[in-house]
Formats: structure tokens, sequence, C-alpha cells
């Protein structure tokens, strides 16, 4: 009976060391990649999705009142600079121009008759005073002919100035007609419309927001306006480049630079304090059908090196080391080291390495793999390492 039990304790102590040593000899299959030469960017991003916004949106409003006569655009519509969008009914400014041009016309003919008076009243004034040196003539006559011709030449100018004030009026008739034209102040697109034809319209009183009779958006411009974290925004600049994302055009990106950092921090949230940033295109893209409303995201480069040695970000520990594995070649178990490194410029997707790493080691990509440890045996995932390779 005794021998039994030493027979089984044996058995169990050769199972139990079986068992450990099968742990103590599993290899661990991990993901790697390349540490490699290449391009760094330090950025920053918006934390809430942005808006594309245009350059000029503007709410056009009549100054004056009255019935719409015309309404020569809808929503959706094309227009050019100048170009008419509205007019009210002006029968009665029509009248006024047409008056005020006749009144000119009046003022200028009489002005043309009073002054040729007067060139013929100083002709004979000089006659007169001729033949009064020769003693032709009695002082009253040589006198009476000064006089006239004085009168005559200030009856021009009093002529003069009446065409000056038929044209000031005329100019102040055309431009009272003029109000009752809704003009587009640049080439854009219609966005909204507020009026119906036959309807009556009126400027809004001070004080009082009404809506615009039309709105219309430059859509040859377009930025970006987006949040940015409070910490993140300290080191933006106007004039930064910077990348543009767009949720409706996936997988594109278009190029433009800082245009304006609001001076002061939104409160949306006590715990989420942020800063407005607007970002413009540096081209505008003529096939991409951008719409104004779109969301869209921002990623500012604050900082950019070229043929550094980075490392894929997601390997790093800490921000101060890494897993390199050692061998491994094939179907040939490495060995796991971990390695202290010095960190230098970095984002989500790369990091610079300044030292303790070197060009072609192995670096693993899941620092947190359970198992992973300095020492560790381990083999190559090729399956989950293809395309992870730095460039």
């Amino acid at each position: 009976m005794k021998k039994r039990w030493i027979v089984a304790g044996v058995a169990a102590v050769l199972v139990a060391g079986a068992v450990l040593k099968a742990r103590e000899g599993k290899e661990l299959l991990l993901p790697v990649a390349e540490a490699g030469l290449g391009n760094v960017t330090s950025t920053v991003s918006n934390t809430r999705a942005g808006t594309i916004k245009p350059c000029q949106r503007s709410g056009l409003s009549m100054p004056l009142g009255g019935r719409v006569q015309k309404l020569n655009v809808k929503e959706g519509d094309r227009v050019e600079a100048g170009q008419v969008l509205l007019e009210l009914w002006n029968e009665d400014h029509k009248a006024n121009v047409a008056q005020a041009e006749a009144n000119l016309s009046a003022a200028t003919h009489e002005q043309q008759r009073a002054c040729l008076s007067a060139e013929q009243n100083e002709r004979e004034n000089r006659r007169a005073q001729s033949l009064y040196e020769k003693r032709l003539i009695a002082s009253t006559q040589a006198e009476a002919a000064r006089t006239l011709a004085t009168t005559s030449r200030q009856a021009c100018q009093a002529a003069e100035d009446q065409v000056k004030m038929a044209s000031a009026n005329l100019d102040l008739v055309r431009a009272r007609f003029d109000l009752t034209y809704l003009r587009a102040p640049y080439a854009g697109v219609i966005a909204e419309v507020n009026s119906e034809l036959g309807e009556y319209v009126t400027p809004s009183p001070s004080g009082v927001l009404t809506l615009p009779a039309v709105e219309i958006i430059d859509d040859s411009c377009m930025y970006v306006t987006a949040p940015i974290d409070e910490v993140d925004a300290m080191p933006v600049r106007v004039g930064q480049p910077a990348r543009i994302t767009l949720d409706a055009f996936r997988g594109q990106s278009f190029a433009g630079h800082v245009t304006r950092i609001a001076p002061y921090v939104m409160e949306v949230e006590k715990q989420a304090r942020t800063v407005d940033v607007d970002v413009r295109f540096d081209s505008f893209p003529k096939d991409v059908p951008l719409l104004v409303g779109y969301s869209a995201d921002i990623e500012i480069v604050l900082d950019e090196r070229s043929n550094v040695l980075r490392v894929p970000s997601e390997a790093i520990i800490d921000k101060k080391a890494v897993y390199i594995l050692e061998g491994g070649a094939g179907d040939e178990a490495g060995v796991v080291r971990k390695r202290d490194i010095t960190v230098g410029l970095a984002n989500w997707t790369q990091s610079e390495v300044l030292s303790g790493v070197k060009v072609g080691e192995k670096i693993v990509l899941t620092p947190d793999r359970a198992g992973l440890k300095d020492g560790a045996k381990a083999r190559i995932d090729a399956a989950s390492s293809a395309g992870k390779a730095a460039p």
C-alpha cells in the first residue's frame, strides 16, 4: 500500500514538471514591424466634428418697402455679381426719374440761352467802351452797356448752378429708383428666398431682426471651422498647414492652412473646453461637390521632420521603451528584449526615435500582450505583420 502511494507521488511530480516545462517552452506569436526611416509630423486635431462654411454668406434685404413686381431667382440658382434678383413696383420712381431728366434738360437749355446772351452783351460792352473812348457816345450809354454785360454774366452763372442742381436731383431720384432693385453683391448661389411675387416687403426696423428677402452664398471660397481642445490649441498659429477630411468623401484629404484662431474659449461642457479654429482650403477642389454644412475634420501640422528613424506609436510603452524581437527568422523562435528609447516628434501612427533602436530591428506591435516580457521566446506572426513594416 505504501509503495503505491510512493509511485503515485513520483508520477504526479513528473506530470507537474512536464506541464511546467511545456509552459516555459511555449512560444509567443507576435506581430512586428521593422524600424525604418521616414517622415514624422506632429499634429493636432479637432475634438468634435467641424463644419464647412462659405467665406461669404449674405442675407439681402430691401432698403425700401414695396410690392414685389419681379422675382428673378429661386433657391439653387447660380447668379453673377450685379445680377437683379428681385424688383419692387417702381412706376412712381420711373416717373420721378423722367421728371428729373426733363428738369435737367430745361435747365441746360436755359443755361445755354443765358450764356449766349451774356456773350452777346459782353461784345456790345466792349464796342460801347471803344466808342466812348473816341467820344462818339455818352458816358451813360457806356455805363449801361457795362452793367448789362455784368448782369448777363451773372445770369449765365446762375443758370449753370441750376443745371448742377437739376443734375444732382436726377442722381438722387435715380439712386432711389435703383433701391427698388435687389442685386447680387458677388457671384454665387442662391441659398434661400423668403419673398413671393406680389408680396409686400418692408425694411427691417432698427433693432428688429427679420428674415432677409434673399440669401446668397459665395461657394467659390470655403473653409472649415472646428473646435480644438484648449490644451492642444496652444501651439496653433495662423498660417500653419493643415489637412481637411470630410465624412462625405472618405479616403480623400485636402490641403489647407489656418486662417483664424478664436480669441476665447468655448465652454460647451465644463469638462470639454475648446477653441474654434478656421482652416481654409488652399485650392478649391473643383472635382468635389462641396456643400455648405458638410461635417469635416482638420489636422493641423505643428512640426515635420524628414528621413528620421521611426517606429509605430502603438509599439511604445509609456513613451520610453519598446519590445524588440531578436532572431526569430522563418520558423525559428527569437527572444524578446525590452529596450529603453528616447522619443522625439510623434503622432498617433508614427514616432521618431532619437536613441535606443537601429534601422531594421523588429519592433513588437503589441506591448500589452499577455505573457510578453523581457527574455520571452517568440516567433513572428507573418499574417499580422504584413504591411506593418515602416517604409
